[in-house]
């Protein structure tokens, strides 16, 4: 009876976890700096912290959940409700990126759990950088894509979608790769 309980109050933990990271990643979307096409948000450096934290499964269905209450019309994306909610804002110009999130935090999971492996300090921390550096560029790659197919490949798809941004990323994932160790312990309890 009392792994049954025990079973139950982790499976409750998770869920938990789950909806207060899709809540995190709803806050993040709501911070921003206008750009054309795509706003600038914070919600890279929350997809990354979630894979950090969370690992890849529990990260995995952080952002399904949400990219599943943007999709059914919950205004949780950047620039929801303005320019519109569900479906057809999903499939807008941010969709790539949005997609992106998936591997991201999954890549930034995996990394993380391969991360943990090291006991030297320095590597760790040149490995996490790393890895936050290969995990954002999923969000771009795919953003990029999905861009260009939509407004066409004769438009400048990098400089419209990837290079205002850059910097940003780079201080984003420097600040993540400091935090690193705080974050780790809270893996923990997690």
């Amino acid at each position: 009876m009392e792994i049954v309980k025990s079973q139950s109050s982790k499976i409750l933990k998770y869920f938990l976890v789950i909806f207060l990271g899709s809540i995190l990643l709803t806050i993040s979307s709501k911070i921003k700096i206008p750009f054309y096409p795509v706003p600038m948000t914070m919600q890279t450096f929350v997809v990354l912290f979630i894979g950090l934290a969370f690992g890849y499964k529990l990260g995995l269905a952080t952002v399904s959940l949400y990219l599943l209450e943007g999709i059914l019309g919950f205004p949780v994306f950047s620039n929801s409700p303005e320019k519109g909610v569900g479906l057809v804002y999903f499939t807008g110009p941010t969709m790539g990126y949005l997609i992106g999130f998936l591997l991201a935090v999954f890549s930034a999971g995996i990394h993380k759990d391969l991360v943990n492996y090291t006991n030297y300090k320095y590597i760790n921390m040149l490995s996490v950088f790393m890895g936050l550096i290969i995990s954002v560029s999923f969000i771009y790659i795919l953003g990029l894509l999905w861009l260009g197919y939509l407004i066409g490949w004769d438009k400048p798809i990098f400089k419209l979608g990837a290079q205002p941004f850059l910097l940003a990323e780079f201080f984003k994932i420097l600040l993540l790769t400091a935090l690193y160790p705080w974050i780790k312990k809270l893996n923990k309890i997690i």
